[in-house]
């Protein structure tokens, strides 16, 4: 006897809710991860990141892809989820035309994004003319998919949203969608966001307990989940997932305590120049080993690294300065011991949209030159010797800061 469909009535439309029996397993798949399509979303449970969330909403419109990209678990997911819940709550798209999707869930493995894309419109009754919003997670594993993104964009009226842990990877698949596409790069929680999910309220007559919060912001980092959860299992995880997964298993690495050994050291290192020569003689493996690996942990966003400030040679050539890609992943790996050195690398965090360079002129080095020309200085609770305070005052800049304290951090 042939199963009943049944219906019900949501945002003033119909919807048909086929009985399992009836359901391909995609069906059951798409509609477990789009609950908006059968109730009332808002995204709760989530913490808005309201700076980072008025930065992308205007990016994403009709026939343009925003790719976002950072380390991993560093809240990408969450942040395709409050920009969904903004869309239905302003009104500005019908919670039936979005889509979102994990491209690494092994479910789906076999199908194509066009697939998807299809079996959306047929569950939905969707013409093939009907502008629809598209949120790809996780991107990285997908062969080819930029040459699907860019078959969508061609062929239908879509705006997409895709997320990858990889820089290189949505770099490629971005080429073929020149001018269509923007990269924005998610960083770690700053101190106000670190604020904000830990539920820190600090009140004017309370400023003087900024300092002490701002040191555990130091020693916890931004990794949104760890923020709340405290499991020191958590980084772990994070960062074996990352060295596992993300970099081993893709690249067909097969010495897994070399990558550890390796990381360790550049977090012993943060905040320093960093020789790939020396690193590949502590570690007894040769040079063209230990570029490689330095290379695999930038693309992942472990590790940073800047060039020296100067002609291209000299950028190229000299020795690169290294940062972690989240505080609280370097006190995991070498415990909270230089508090200045974490603190310098907060404030190259907050720095790294406008791309900073070190300088280094006659064996004197200062932190920080932007793009923008800015000279900063990080010193905290301490002073520049006499040799950086004379470069310091004559290295032609449009702005010099010296940053010593909380509060000069926070004005970044």
């Amino acid at each position: 006897m042939r199963q009943k469909s049944c219906y019900r009535i949501f945002s003033g439309h119909i919807i048909r809710q086929h009985r399992i029996g009836e359901s391909s397993l995609i069906d059951v798949l798409l509609a477990r991860n789009n609950p908006w399509w059968e109730s009332d979303y808002t995204a709760e449970g989530l913490i808005r990141r309201e700076s980072v969330i008025s930065t992308l909403r205007p990016l994403l419109s009709p026939r343009q892809a925003l790719f976002l990209t950072g380390l991993r678990r560093v809240g990408k997911t969450s942040l395709m989820k409050l920009l969904i819940a903004d869309h239905i709550a302003n009104g500005t798209a019908d919670p039936r035309d979005i889509l979102y999707v994990s491209l690494d869930d092994y479910q789906l493995e076999k199908k194509s994004v066009h697939e998807i894309v299809e079996e959306f419109r047929r569950i939905h009754r969707h013409p093939f003319d009907r502008p629809l919003l598209l949120f790809f997670d996780e991107i990285t594993y997908r062969d080819r998919i930029e040459v699907e993104l860019k078959s969508l964009f061609d062929s239908q009226p879509v705006a997409i949203c895709a997320s990858s842990s990889s820089a290189p990877v949505l770099r490629d698949k971005k080429a073929l969608l020149t001018g269509r596409g923007r990269i924005v790069e998610i960083l770690p929680l700053d101190f106000a966001e670190y604020c904000l999910f830990r539920g820190i309220v600090i009140k004017t007559r309370d400023k003087h307990l900024t300092d002490a919060y701002f040191e555990e912001h130091l020693r916890d980092g931004g990794i949104p989940e760890f923020v709340r959860s405290g499991d020191p299992e958590y980084l772990r995880n994070l960062v074996d997932d990352i060295i596992y997964k993300d970099i081993a298993a893709m690249h067909g690495i097969r010495n897994i305590q070399q990558l550890k050994e390796m990381f360790l050291l550049l977090m012993e290192r943060a905040g320093k120049q960093v020789s790939i020569n020396k690193v590949a003689t502590i570690l007894g493996i040769a040079p063209d080993t230990a570029k490689r690996y330095l290379d695999l942990f930038t693309r992942t966003y472990l590790v940073h690294v800047i060039p020296r400030h100067g002609k291209t040679n000299e950028q190229l050539l000299a020795p690169k300065k290294i940062y972690a890609g989240d505080i609280g992943v370097r006190c995991y790996a070498t415990g909270l011991r230089d508090k200045g050195s974490l603190f310098e690398n907060y404030v190259y965090l907050k720095l790294r949209p406008q791309k900073p360079r070190y300088v280094y002129e006659e064996g004197v080095e200062l932190d920080f030159v932007t793009e923008r020309g800015e000279l900063i200085e990080v010193k905290y609770n301490a002073e520049m010797n006499e040799k950086q305070k004379r470069l310091f005052a004559n290295f032609r800049a449009t702005k010099k800061r010296v940053i010593t304290s909380v509060a000069d951090a926070l004005s970044l």
